[in-house]
């Protein structure tokens, strides 16, 4: 009897954390340090700096947040950008007399 239970989250051992990929994570380190680097830079007393220096950080981060049945948010962005600019062919295959088979003609 050879049976083999392939748990569903097998692919969560590939990803940092279970989460994240490489990829996810430097853009993330690399949004936070720019926001790391703005808090210093700008004079963050007003309102309008502060939301400035904190915007990559938040940015980076909204968009690696992991959401069930995609991998984050990014995927997401990423998969909507790509049906919207690619040719979509959608073939007709109805209920037509014609669509027999080639094999069983009269």
């Amino acid at each position: 009897m050879n049976e083999y239970l392939i748990p569903a989250n097998s692919k969560k051992s590939m990803l940092i954390f279970g989460i994240f990929n490489k990829f996810d994570l430097i853009m993330f380190g690399i949004g936070v340090g720019i926001s790391l680097l703005l808090l210093i830079i700008l004079p963050v007393e007003s309102l309008i700096f502060a939301i400035i220096a904190l915007a990559p950080g938040v940015i980076t981060g909204v968009l690696v947040i992991p959401i069930p049945n995609y991998h984050n948010i990014r995927t997401i962005i990423g998969l909507a950008y790509e049906f919207y600019t690619t040719r979509q062919q959608y073939v007709w295959k109805g209920w037509c007399i014609k669509d027999g088979d080639e094999n069983n003609k009269k």
